[in-house]
């Protein structure tokens, strides 16, 4: 990894730093689909389908409580049209549905329980509808989308992140800059997700899987996972948010089922532990509530996170030299993790790292940035030596723990993920 020259483009954003300490955010994908057992619709499934009657948006928001979320995002409109809120822009939502009589507000409910628990909430609004007709008049469509825009950005109390999807879009113009517009004057401390002027981008598979190193400066994102395309901001500060559904898919169906706590803990590795956010679907079923079966995965996960991670060792950091630390545990502890977290305050400094315990190399890599995460058979020690690379790098935080396990999970391979728990690829 290279670090660029340094200029005010490489140095994030209030909003970028806080949604980067968030970590997990959890996906909620729930709509017409969920009734129909797809996972994309065209725009024709009748609104008459959507019917959960027993929605309940505080349980949503206590299940990404448990799996360690700060913030939630909903699609309020996927690639099917059909809006989770009562729009005056389309018949095409939940007010032609027979849920709640019509009457009802899916965005609204979540917002409540939201706004109650101290939860952030985003909003994923697909720029791709299959429903509406205008969407063949570029004009006419921007200006469509737009207004449904700015319904959510000013309905719903404030936003954390805004999620522009890219599938279905390539080679479309939309007009960036006043979709943009509506986000920047509504909801100025919200991030808006890789697409018209980002400032997170999407890490480029949906495996919930980074790799050293994560990079937060860079020039261009993947699209999506269906094309090759690459979209060019320049050089700027764009950390990534690693999506990936506890199911094999992205909405809830019967025949479906979690992952396992092994694929679950793989996943939190190559993503929190890599530096990255992680975004983990977990989508409501047709009574609109969270599965039990993924309720009890989300709980295994959180109380193995609990056990390796609650007792961290808090080390004392010295620098010593330029790009050399020291950091103190004030006694001797027998460790098999650490967690390593740079100052970011001036962007992201680190281009790689070393760790030695009493001049032997116990770990070594690339990225540091919001939080690296190392496992390493157990030693008993008390200080460590941190080699950096970089210009001015600064740690802000090393911490140690005794979790009994010794090295990093890994995640099945996509072969291997199938063939174990059958192929779910559904349309």
């Amino acid at each position: 990894m290279s670090i660029s020259a340094d200029t005010a483009a490489h140095h994030p954003t209030p909003a970028q730093l806080r949604w980067q300490r968030g970590g997990i955010g959890v996906f909620l994908h729930f709509g017409l689909n969920t009734f129909a057992g797809v996972e994309w619709s065209d725009g024709t499934l009748s609104p008459a389908s959507f019917d959960p009657r027993r929605l309940d948006a505080r349980q949503w928001v206590a299940a990404a409580r448990v799996a360690g979320a700060t913030y939630v995002v909903l699609t309020a409109k996927h690639h099917d049209g059909f809006c989770l809120w009562p729009t005056v822009t389309t018949d095409y939502s939940v007010a032609s549905s027979p849920w709640r009589d019509g009457t009802g507000d899916v965005v609204r409910e979540l917002a409540d329980a939201c706004a109650e628990a101290g939860m952030g909430l985003g909003l994923y609004l697909s720029p791709w509808d299959r429903h509406e007709p205008r969407y063949s008049d570029a004009a006419a469509y921007d200006d469509f989308y737009c207004a449904q825009l700015t319904e959510l950005c000013t309905q719903y109390g404030d936003l954390v992140e805004i999620w522009f999807d890219g599938a279905g879009s390539a080679g479309r113009s939309y007009d960036w800059k006043k979709i943009i517009e509506v986000v920047r004057t509504h909801q100025p401390g919200a991030v808006v997700f890789n697409m018209g002027d980002p400032d997170i981008r999407w890490v480029g598979n949906e495996d919930g899987l980074a790799a050293d190193p994560v990079e937060y400066v860079v020039d261009v994102t993947r699209n999506d996972v269906h094309t090759d395309e690459v979209l060019d901001f320049g050089e700027r500060y764009l950390p990534p948010e690693c999506d990936v559904s506890l199911r094999h898919g992205w909405f809830w169906h019967p025949d479906d089922a979690p992952k396992t706590l092994e694929h679950l803990l793989a996943i939190h590795y190559r993503s929190v532990g890599l530096g990255a956010n992680l975004l983990l679907n977990v989508p409501p079923n047709r009574d609109g509530l969270i599965d039990d079966a993924d309720l009890t995965r989300l709980q295994e996960y959180s109380d193995e996170l609990e056990r390796r991670f609650a007792a961290p060792r808090t080390a004392a950091l010295t620098a010593v030299a330029p790009g050399r630390w020291r950091a103190d545990f004030g006694s001797e502890v027998t460790l098999d993790h650490l967690e390593l977290v740079e100052d970011l305050e001036g962007g992201q400094r680190v281009a790689a790292h070393r760790i030695v315990a009493s001049g032997a190399e116990i770990a070594a890599g690339q990225t540091i940035g919001a939080g690296r995460l190392h496992a390493f058979p157990a030693l008993t020690l008390s200080e460590v030596e941190i080699e950096l690379t970089g210009p001015d790098p600064v740690l802000t935080s090393v911490r140690g723990f005794r979790t009994g396990s010794e090295s990093i999970p890994v995640p099945p391979s996509v072969e291997e993920y199938r063939a174990a728990d059958g192929d779910m690829i559904l349309m």
